[in-house]
This record gives C-alpha cells, structure tokens and sequence, in this order.
C-alpha cells in the first residue's frame, strides 16, 4: 500500500496517511479546511469565482491544500472561459509545389475510382502534445497527393478523432503522438474505433516510439508504425495509398 507523508493542514505537523485516506478526503464533495476557522470548500467554489469575475487566487490556494490537480483546476476554468485552440491547421486548396508527386497522384486517382469516391486520409493529434509540424507536413504531402484530407489541429481526444473519421468517411486514420503517451492514446483509440463498427479502418501512428513499443502497437492493429528515421515523405503516401486500396485488402 502506498504511503504518504504529508503536512497536517493549517498546524505544521507531518501526519502519516495512506494515498487511499487522501484520496478519500480530497474526492469528498466537501472538505473542510482549517483557516482562521472550519471552512467548507470544494471545486464549485474555484468555478464561482470564475464565473463571477473574482480573484480566483484564493479559491485554488485551497484547491492546492486539498489536493486538487492543475488538470482538475483547469477544467474549471475551460468550463468558464472555454479552451484555447491553437491556430493550427492546413488549407484544403493543393499548392503549386507538386514535382515528383505525379505517380502517387496517379496512383491516388486510381484508388479513388476503386472506392467510389476520394481517398479520405484523417490526420488526428490526440493528447496534449502541441508540436504539430509533422502532422501538418504529412497533412500538405497528402493533400498535395490528391487525397481529400481532415485535419483540426491539436489536442484532440480519441472520442472526437473517431467521431471524426466516422462522420467524414475516413478510408485511412493517420495519428501523431510526440508525447510519449502512444500505449494508452492508441488503445483508446482503437477500443472505440471497433465499438463504432470502423475496426476495418487502417490506423498508422508516427512518433517518437521506441521498438518495444512499436511492436505493442502493432499487437493493438496498428497497420504501420513511423519514427523520426522514417523521414520520407512519399514513402508514407504510398504506404497510406495501399493500406486504402479496396483491391490490396482483398488480396490480404
């Protein structure tokens, strides 16, 4: 059992608590906490204040006497002030810079006929990881391949990139992770693409993921797995045209 020592509340002494005891007192819908005298305080207090234009400063010290989270914490102010979304994002219009990409394009054409429509490729950021070059770039190549690409930037929860890839018809789901939490994101994500009936739907994953991992990936039906030494762009296009392609599946 794990143990805790922790600073008695408001008198300065070390009192030995088990982490279970913690959770119990912090998890109460009231806690009192000894100030200048019995206070009851919980985290609707943190969101009125919020709400209301006050010094939030008082309300979240007590926050961090009980054991309230910076998550916990933040949730109340997104439930206020909603949540900053950075401006990330590709534009859906093609660039001018399409040298060398005329045989991928052919080959996407040629897959869009087989399917019946363009060749969707959903590009997802789940977690808090913000570093979104990669994906945008693996975003533009794709597009500028000819596949009808989704991208909504950063920090997306696996519910919203499978709702996602439900919705917008997705034939192939492209996530990149940077932050070292790929195991339990990608498990996440797979448990709810199944349940939306979309386990056929090809899942790639790029990151900084050691082998190990790689191969537990590929255990949870990750069909391709990149890291940073899989640096070509059109080598991944071609991957993403496959794993699409109607006649490929068949011959699996």
């Amino acid at each position: 059992m794990l143990e805790l020592w922790l600073v008695g509340i408001g008198t300065g002494n070390p009192a030995h608590v088990t982490l279970e005891a913690q959770a119990a007192l912090r998890d109460a819908a009231l806690v009192m906490v000894p100030t200048k005298g019995p206070e009851k305080f919980d985290l609707a207090a943190l969101r009125h204040a919020a709400a209301e234009g006050e010094n939030v400063m008082p309300a979240s010290i007590l926050c961090a006497r009980v054991g309230v989270t910076t998550g916990e914490w933040a949730a109340q102010m997104r439930a206020v002030h909603g949540e900053y979304r950075g401006p990330t994002g590709v534009s859906a219009s093609p660039s001018n810079m399409t040298d060398g990409l005329d045989e991928l394009r052919a080959d996407v054409d040629l897959v869009s006929d087989r399917l019946g429509r363009r060749l969707k490729f959903l590009v997802g950021k789940p977690g808090l990881d913000g570093h979104s070059n990669g994906a945008e770039q693996i975003a533009v190549r794709a597009r500028d391949c000819g596949m009808d690409i989704a991208y909504e930037g950063i920090r997306l929860t696996p519910e919203e990139i499978v709702n996602a890839a439900r919705s917008d018809g997705a034939h192939v789901v492209g996530l990149s992770i940077l932050s070292g939490s790929h195991i339990p994101l990608v498990e996440d994500l797979m448990r709810r693409m199944r349940t939306e009936g979309l386990g056929h739907v090809p899942v790639i994953v790029g990151g900084i993921i050691p082998d190990e991992d790689a191969e537990r990936l590929r255990h949870l039906g990750v069909a391709r797995v990149y890291t940073p030494k899989d640096f070509e762009l059109n080598t991944i296009m071609s991957d993403i045209i496959t794993l699409a392609d109607p006649k490929s599946v068949a011959a699996e």
